[in-house]
C-alpha cells in the first residue's frame, strides 16, 4: 500500500468570505487582531460574525468517514500545529510518498510555478514537496466552501501528479495513513471557533502531539471604544 500523509486544515470546515481568501503572513497580529478588525467592521455593517461564520455541516462524521476509507498504520503518528507548512516536514521526515490534503486552499503555490522558488511557507508547502520529489502524488480534497478551482493551477497540474476530489468517498483506498496532521490556520479560521477545533482533534480518538499553539483570547465584550478604533485602523 502507498504510505501517505493525511493533512487536514481546519478551514476546510468553515464557510468564509471571498475578501478574506487572500494570502496573509502568519504572525500574532493576524492571528487575533485581524479577527477583531473583521468583527468590528462586520458589526458596523450590521453583521454578527460570531453567528454567520460557523463550522459547516461537512464536519459531521468526518473522522468516521476517514476511518472507513483508509487503513491506519499501527504506529500512526498524529500532530497538531498552527501552520500548514508543518505538513512539508512531516511528509519528508516520515518518508510519505503521497499527500491527502483536506483544505480550502491548494497550497501548491500562488503566483504560478515561480512561487516554488520562494522560501517554504503555508501557501507553497505542497508544491515544494512535489517539486523536490519528496512525494510522488498529491490528492487535494477541496472544501465545499473554497473559492478556488483546479484550473487555477494548470501549470502545476501539467507538471506534477495532482488529483482533485470533492469528498472523502471519492479518494482511492490504497493509501496506508502513516501520519495525520491537523492545522488550525488561525489567520483563516476565527478565534471563536477554537474550542470547536479542540473538540474536533479529540474526536479522532487517538493520542496526538501538539506543536505549541498560541491560545487566542476572544473578548469582544471587553473592547473599549479606543480598542475598536485601534483595530479598525491598525490591525
Amino acid at each position: 500500500m502507498v504510505r501517505s500523509l493525511l493533512t487536514v486544515d481546519w478551514d476546510y470546515f468553515i464557510p468564509s468570505k471571498k475578501e478574506w481568501f487572500f494570502s496573509y503572513i502568519e504572525n500574532d497580529k493576524n492571528l487575533t487582531q485581524l479577527w477583531y478588525k473583521r468583527y468590528i467592521k462586520g458589526k458596523l455593517e450590521g453583521e454578527n460574525l460570531e453567528k454567520t461564520i460557523k463550522v459547516g455541516k461537512v464536519i459531521k462524521g468526518f473522522w468516521d468517514k476517514i476511518k472507513t476509507q483508509f487503513e491506519f498504520d499501527k504506529n500512526i503518528k498524529i500532530f497538531v500545529s498552527e501552520s500548514h507548512k508543518v505538513a512539508y516536514y512531516l511528509a519528508k521526515n516520515f518518508e510519505c510518498s503521497e499527500v491527502i490534503s483536506f483544505d480550502a486552499h491548494s497550497d501548491l503555490g500562488y503566483g504560478g510555478l515561480p512561487s516554488l522558488d520562494f522560501e517554504l511557507n503555508c501557501a507553497n508547502w505542497l508544491g515544494k514537496l512535489l517539486k523536490e520529489g519528496i512525494v510522488k502524488r498529491a490528492n487535494i480534497v477541496y472544501s465545499p466552501y473554497t473559492f478556488e478551482k483546479p484550473s487555477d493551477f494548470e501549470d502545476f497540474n501539467n507538471l506534477y501528479n495532482i488529483q482533485y476530489y470533492k469528498s472523502v468517498e471519492e479518494l482511492p483506498k490504497e493509501n496506508l495513513i502513516g501520519v495525520i496532521h491537523i492545522c488550525r490556520s488561525g489567520i483563516w479560521t476565527p478565534p471563536w471557533l477554537d474550542e470547536r477545533f479542540e473538540k474536533f482533534i479529540n474526536e479522532l480518538g487517538l493520542p496526538f502531539k501538539k506543536i505549541p499553539l498560541k491560545e487566542r483570547k476572544w473578548e469582544v465584550s471587553k473592547l473599549s471604544y479606543a480598542d475598536q478604533i485601534f483595530y479598525l485602523n491598525f490591525a
